[in-house]
C-alpha cells in the first residue's frame, strides 16, 4: 500500500467527528473504519492554527481524480447537509480521502467496488477557519 500523506486536522473537526462516528446511526456504516483511522492518524491543532491550504470541515476544495482525470469542485459536509451538486459528506469516500489534505498533496483511496480513487487537491476555495470562522 502506498504511503499515506500527512494530514492536519483542527480540534473542533476531530472531536465533531468522533462524536458522529460513536453516534448508532453511523456506526455500522461501510467505510467509517477508515475515516476513524484518518482521524487517529491526523496531527490535530487548534483551529485558529489551520494553515489556510487544508481542506477542513467545511471548506470548499478542487481537487482532480488523476486516475480519470475529472477534476471537481465540492464543499466538505457533515452528513445531512450533503447534496448532489456541490456538497460531498465526509462520510463518503471522496469526503473522507480529502479531509486533512493540503494543496498539492495526493491519496489513493479505495472505494466500494474495489476501484481506487488517486486524488490531488489543487486548491481550497474557502475554507472557514482561514475565513475567522473557528466554531462552525
Amino acid at each position: 500500500m502506498e504511503r499515506m500523506p500527512p494530514i492536519i486536522m483542527s480540534s473542533l473537526d476531530q472531536a465533531r467527528l468522533e462524536r458522529l462516528l460513536a453516534s448508532r446511526e453511523y456506526r455500522q456504516l461501510p467505510g467509517i473504519d477508515a475515516l476513524m483511522s484518518e482521524i487517529d492518524r491526523a496531527t490535530v491543532v487548534e483551529p485558529t492554527e489551520v494553515p489556510p491550504h487544508v481542506v477542513t470541515m467545511n471548506s470548499t476544495v478542487r481537487f482532480v481524480d488523476d486516475a480519470s482525470g475529472s477534476e471537481f469542485q465540492l464543499s466538505l459536509v457533515y452528513p445531512g447537509e450533503a447534496d448532489l451538486v456541490s456538497k460531498i459528506s465526509v462520510l463518503a469516500p471522496v469526503g473522507s480521502a480529502l479531509l486533512g489534505l493540503s494543496v498539492g498533496q495526493s491519496i489513493v483511496w479505495q472505494v466500494p467496488g474495489g476501484r481506487e480513487l488517486n486524488l490531488r487537491v489543487l486548491e481550497v476555495v474557502r475554507q472557514p477557519e482561514a475565513m475567522g470562522e473557528f466554531d462552525r
